[in-house]
C-alpha cells in the first residue's frame, strides 16, 4: 500500500503528486472493497431479491380482493375439482352400482384427486415481470449493485473523510467528525423508514386501487426503480438536519429563522415529496410525516447551537472587557 495513506496532519505539506498519489490509492482502496461487497451480495442475490420483492408479493397475501384474476379462476378451478372428487367417491362406494361402474368412478375419483393435488394450495406470490432474455440477470445485477454501494458506504465515507479531513483546521475537524459518522446514520435511517413505513402502504395502494378492474402486471426494472429512486430520496432528505446545522454554522440561518418560516417550509417539503416516485396521497402522506418530523427537530437543534453561541459571545465578550479593565 503506498506510504501516502498513512496519517496525515493538518500541518504536514504535501506536493500535487503526493495529493494525487493519495488519492489514487484511496480510490483503488474503495473500488477493491466496493468489488469484494458486490461479490458477497451477488453470492447472496437471491436473499437480497426476497428483500427488495417482499413489499409486492405482500399485495397478494394480504386479502382475497388482491388475487388476481388467474388466482381467482385457480381458486374457483380447485373448489369445483373437489366437489367432483366428492362425488365421484360416492358413487364408487354406492351399493347400487355395478361392480365395473364402481371400478370406473373410483378410477375418476382417483384423476380428480391427482388434479387436485397438482394444483397449488395458495396463490402464487406476485412477483415482478421481466421482458426480454437478458433482462432478469442485468436486473439482478442493478440490485447487487446498489446493495452493495449501500454495504460499502461507511467505507466509501470514511476514505473521503481520511482525504479532506488534514485540508481542515483543528476546529473544523472537530465538527466535522461527528458529521462523517451522523450522515451516513441517517442515510440508512431513511432507507429502513422508507422499506418498512413508506412503500409496504404505497404499493398496497397503488396495486390495489381498481384490482378488480385491471390485471396487474408489474415490471421489475421499474419496481425496483420505484424502490431505489424512493429509499434514496427519502434517505437524503434525512440529511436536512445536518445541512440546516451547516448554514446555521455559517450565519446564514438560525432557530428563529425556521420558525418564523415554517409555512414557506411546509411548501418546500411538499414540493420535494411531490418530486419523489409515488405522487399518491398515501405514498406522500409517509414521505412527509418524517421530513416535517425533522424539521422540527432542526429547530430544536439549531436553538441549542444558537443558545451555545450566544454563551460563547458573552463569554468572550466579558474576557475582553475584564482584559480592558487591567490595562
Amino acid at each position: 500500500m503506498p506510504k501516502v495513506l498513512r496519517p496525515i496532519g493538518h500541518e504536514d505539506r504535501l506536493s500535487v503528486v503526493d495529493h494525487l498519489d493519495e488519492l489514487r490509492s484511496r480510490l483503488i482502496v474503495s473500488g477493491v472493497f466496493v468489488v469484494a461487497v458486490f461479490a458477497v451480495c451477488f453470492w447472496q442475490n437471491h436473499a437480497l431479491l426476497n428483500v427488495v420483492n417482499k413489499p409486492l408479493s405482500k399485495v397478494n397475501n394480504a386479502s382475497p380482493d388482491h388475487l388476481s384474476g388467474v388466482s381467482k379462476d385457480l381458486v374457483g378451478v380447485r373448489k369445483g375439482l373437489i366437489q367432483m372428487q366428492g362425488g365421484a367417491a360416492q358413487l364408487a362406494g354406492s351399493s347400487s352400482q355395478s361392480a365395473a361402474d364402481r371400478a370406473a368412478f373410483a378410477g375418476i375419483e382417483h384423476g380428480l384427486a391427482t388434479a387436485v393435488k397438482a394444483l397449488p394450495k395458495r396463490p402464487q406470490k406476485n412477483l415482478p415481470l421481466t421482458i426480454g432474455i437478458g433482462e432478469p440477470f442485468t436486473t439482478t445485477i442493478t440490485v447487487v449493485f446498489y446493495f452493495s454501494v449501500l454495504f460499502a458506504l461507511p467505507m466509501l465515507l470514511y476514505q473521503l473523510y481520511a482525504f479532506v479531513i488534514p485540508a481542515l483546521a483543528p476546529g473544523e475537524q472537530r465538527i466535522a467528525r461527528p458529521v462523517v459518522l451522523i450522515a451516513p446514520l441517517l442515510f440508512i435511517a431513511g432507507v429502513v423508514f422508507t422499506y418498512f413505513l413508506v412503500i409496504p402502504p404505497a404499493v398496497d395502494f397503488l396495486q390495489g386501487y381498481n384490482s378488480g378492474q385491471f390485471d396487474s402486471l408489474v415490471q421489475a426494472s421499474s419496481f425496483y426503480k420505484f424502490e431505489i429512486l424512493t429509499m434514496a430520496g427519502i434517505g437524503l432528505a434525512f440529511q436536512v438536519p445536518l445541512v440546516l446545522l451547516a448554514l446555521q454554522r455559517a450565519g446564514i440561518v438560525t432557530g428563529k429563522t425556521l420558525t418564523g418560516n415554517w409555512r414557506y417550509a411546509a411548501v418546500i417539503i411538499a414540493v420535494i415529496t411531490a418530486a419523489l416516485p409515488g405522487v399518491d396521497p398515501v405514498t406522500m402522506f409517509f414521505e412527509m410525516l418524517p421530513l416535517i418530523i425533522l424539521y422540527l427537530a432542526s429547530i430544536v437543534l439549531l436553538k441549542v447551537a444558537d443558545r451555545r453561541d450566544a454563551a460563547k459571545a458573552r463569554e468572550e465578550l466579558s474576557r475582553t472587557g475584564a482584559a480592558t479593565d487591567q490595562t
